[in-house]
């Protein structure tokens, strides 16, 4: 081969590299605009919580928790970074919890119904009260040794966190209240991650903070399916009760050291009872949580509702109990009539509440629960899960 031709062979070569070094570039680029070189397979949808956001990033989640209740939102950001990657540059004052998470400890009933929606129990290593759980296969956990006590509040066992040294600490309240009493263990390394699922003010919403858990776990697919079908059961079942000719009077909850707490009209609660086809009182209330009211407030009322339903302080069976707390309770029509109702069916023997744990998750059981004691004819077959009747007793 001549010495042009070798020429010719060359520049013709490099010319072929340059274009596959090229399309390989062009096409990297792209798969990064697409997310396609992402080290996650799915993203999180979220359709009703307000108190938290999930960004994506190559290697690297962001999440944000919110407080929207302030008059400036409070937000705490954490970066949750694929376990083996680097720290993402621009964030110095975040957070980082090292994903998939393989060791955490919870510190509310809730977190524990968190867990138990993804069947991920072995991840939980710690709780803040080992006596308050309902939940079987974290009973069975706690038995074996496998979960130990950590304390709460003032409480709070650092040594011990310290030693155990789990990737996550799951803690309760608004996102940047008293996040200094956590100072010595993110020092240790230990992130503290804030759920304030209570800014929430639909059910739905609320159960929507297990989406957090499973980007937390790197389970977004299973999650978004599992959840998908929470909410689609959810939404029949409100639209069945909404639609109900008839709207029960109804009043919930009980007196307690002076004050009688209903829920106000912007609450989970009363979004609970205008799902079930309830007509409640207060429901135009423009606010949140509760609304503390005297008995003498509530009584005229309640002489008058159809239903008295969410009397569970403590774990009340029997009207005769109730009126170990007034008499004039006696008075009201739901009391006369045998319609009272406690969402106590699944109190266990440790005085655990197991509609604070799965029940926080599970909003279309609670509902199916409410439209049955509301409407019966609407569910003919549905047995009650979390709520059941008061026993009636002779007085």
């Amino acid at each position: 081969m001549s010495l042009k031709q070798n020429t010719i062979a060359v520049l013709v070569m490099l010319g072929l590299l340059a274009g596959c070094s090229s399309s390989s570039s062009l096409y990297e680029k792209n798969e990064i605009r697409r997310g396609g070189n992402d080290s996650f397979s799915g993203k999180i949808r979220i359709n009703h919580a307000k108190g938290f956001t999930i960004d994506y990033h190559k290697n690297f989640k962001i999440v944000r928790i919110l407080s929207p209740f302030e008059k400036n939102t409070d937000t705490m950001t954490y970066l949750l970074v694929q376990r083996g990657t680097p720290r993402p540059k621009g964030y110095p004052a975040s957070q980082v919890i090292e994903i998939p998470v393989r060791s955490l400890v919870a510190m509310s009933s809730l977190h524990i119904g968190l867990v138990g929606f993804l069947e991920a129990e072995d991840v939980l290593t710690g709780l803040g009260n080992l006596m308050y759980v309902s939940s079987q296969r974290v009973i069975d956990r706690i038995r074996s040794g496998k979960i130990v006590e950590v304390g709460k509040d003032q409480g709070l066992n650092e040594e011990l966190l310290v030693t155990m040294k789990p990737d996550l600490i799951m803690a309760t309240g608004s996102p940047v209240s008293k996040m200094s009493r956590y100072a010595s263990l993110n020092a240790a390394g230990i992130p503290v991650l804030i759920n304030s699922e209570w800014v929430e003010t639909t059910p739905l919403a609320r159960a929507e903070w297990v989406k957090l858990l499973g980007a937390l776990l790197n389970k977004e697919a299973e999650v978004n399916a599992k959840f998908e079908k929470v909410e689609k059961e959810y939404n029949r079942l409100a639209d069945m009760g909404r639609k109900a000719t008839a709207k029960p009077r109804l009043i919930t909850g009980m007196n307690s050291r002076d004050a009688w707490f209903v829920p106000n009209g912007n609450s989970y609660v009363c979004q609970f009872l205008k799902d079930a086809g309830g007509a409640y009182h207060w429901a135009d209330t423009k606010a949140t949580g509760s609304l503390p009211l005297s008995f003498e407030a509530v009584y005229p009322v309640a002489l008058e509702a159809d239903f008295w339903i969410n009397v569970s302080i403590g774990n009340i069976e029997t009207k005769q109990e109730i009126l170990a707390r007034d008499v004039r309770y006696a008075d009201f029509k739901a009391f006369k009539n045998g319609q009272i109702y406690g969402y106590n069916k699944r109190f266990n023997t440790q005085g655990a509440n197991d509609y604070w744990e799965s029940g926080a998750v599970n909003p279309q059981d609670v509902l199916a629960d409410l439209i049955k004691i509301l409407h019966p004819e609407l569910l003919p077959k549905w047995e009650l899960v979390y709520y059941k009747k008061l026993l009636a007793v002779s007085y």
